[in-house]
């Protein structure tokens, strides 16, 4: 019997790609935090899975990463584009935070489908002190925009948005458009009425690309797949600083050293003009080059000019700034110039812009 080559690996491929999709098990969250949890006192977290492959499936096996972790789940056949559920409690009886893994192993497949459950053990649940003055879409926070300021490359700096569920639903919080630079864990994933959570942002640093200014905007939905609009907006800006090493005291004496006119630029009332005009002086008084590396803008509306950006020993340079009412006019931030340098002992000069 003759039989075609072709035809045996293509049985061999068709067969490999329908197992694998037999088995296509998906999950809206694989990580699931409890936030808070009082010691002794089990905490239990659902996971909500899928069997979105072609055919039923079976869970042959379940393993956690300790003890401490019970789990359970469906013991019969799970058909084809059915829900299930996943089920693990954590003991707590052990002070501190922690982070339990289930591996889920299901009939055909080699590779297990991991699910994660993490929170904090404490003695007492303690509750956000201070004020949500900002209502993001339904949600409320204690504050809209973020600064990650003065960061070194390689470093990951932390900050945190505090959230107060006001409406009558449980939500889900969710950050909308992050960058790669910027990781999300909010906690506890479920926020329940009348309940309050954490958003906890971290920078890395590695990821952003060039020194000084950079700024995005991320949305705070209250569920997955919530709709993306401007009262959901969270500003956040991060300042990226050259590193200079240890600098020794040689190293410094034969430094540029900038000296600059005023790090505040009053341009006064528009008065019925369109645009205000200043200047600020930059002079070198160090023994090296001067060189700004970088001159960006904190908001719209401003125009700046440098009338050079490598200033010799003795010399100086010129920093001209317009205003522009029409474009300020909806502005929210004040408005600032900031300059990165190669002088070890400012890197970084900041300029507010006042005007009326």
């Amino acid at each position: 019997m003759n039989i075609d080559l072709k035809t045996i690996l293509t049985a061999i491929c068709a067969s490999v790609v329908t197992c694998v999709a037999a088995q296509r098990i998906t999950s809206a969250t694989q990580v699931i935090d409890c936030g808070q949890v009082l010691f002794m006192k089990p905490v239990t977290a659902q996971f909500e899975l899928l069997n979105e492959g072609v055919g039923n499936v079976t869970i042959r096996n379940v393993e956690t990463s300790c003890g401490c972790t019970q789990v359970s789940y469906p013991k019969g056949v799970i058909s084809e584009n059915k829900p299930f559920v996943v089920s693990a409690t954590y003991d707590a009886r052990q002070m501190g935070r922690f982070e339990k893994y289930i591996d889920v192993y299901t009939s055909g497949a080699s590779l297990p489908f991991t699910l994660t459950i993490k929170g904090v053990v404490v003695e007492e649940i303690r509750d956000f002190a201070g004020g949500y003055d900002y209502t993001l879409g339904k949600l409320k926070t204690d504050r809209s925009e973020i600064m990650f300021d003065d960061v070194s490359m390689g470093e990951r700096p932390t900050e945190q948005i505090h959230i107060f569920n006001s409406t009558g639903d449980i939500a889900t919080p969710v950050l909308m458009h992050l960058p790669p630079y910027l990781i999300a864990d909010v906690s506890p994933s479920s926020i329940p009425p009348g309940k309050s959570g954490v958003i906890t942002l971290t920078l890395d640093s590695k990821r952003l690309h060039e020194h000084g200014l950079t700024q995005t905007t991320v949305y705070l939905g209250q569920k997955p797949g919530d709709r993306v609009s401007e009262d959901k907006e969270i500003q956040i800006t991060a300042i990226l600083l050259p590193s200079f090493g240890l600098v020794t005291d040689q190293q410094l004496l034969y430094s540029p050293k900038l000296k600059i006119s005023d790090s505040v630029l009053d341009l006064g009332a528009f008065e019925g003009k369109k645009k205000k005009k200043g200047t600020i002086v930059l002079e070198n008084l160090g023994r090296t080059e001067l060189e700004i590396t970088a001159l960006q803008m904190f908001t719209t509306g401003l125009m700046v000019d440098l009338t050079d950006t490598k200033i010799p020993p003795g010399g100086s340079a010129k920093l001209k700034v317009t205003a522009d009412r029409k474009a300020l006019k909806n502005v929210r931030q004040q408005p600032r110039v900031l300059m990165i340098t190669n002088d070890p002992r400012t890197p970084k000069v900041v300029i507010d812009v006042l005007v009326k």
